[in-house]
């Protein structure tokens, strides 16, 4: 399953740590972030529960870049 989530990140470099963290989340199969467009689009392993994997993209996401959001 995809899914596209809004962001809010400050610049190019902070969307591509945004991107590598979300890929490294347990349950996230690839992610793409978008920083023109402020878009972020998940696609998630089968059977896990989106929301909660979603929650832990965003405290990865926080970690490496502490001002960022994800618009769940």
């Amino acid at each position: 399953m995809k899914k596209n989530y809004k962001i809010e990140v400050d610049c190019a470099n902070c969307a591509n740590k945004m991107e590598l963290a979300a890929k490294k989340t347990a349950g996230v199969k690839d992610a793409v972030v978008n920083f023109m467009t402020l878009k972020m689009q998940v696609e998630f392993e089968e059977g896990v529960d989106h929301r909660m994997v979603m929650q832990e993209v965003l405290k990865n996401c926080k970690r490496v870049e502490d001002d960022c959001e994800i618009y769940l």
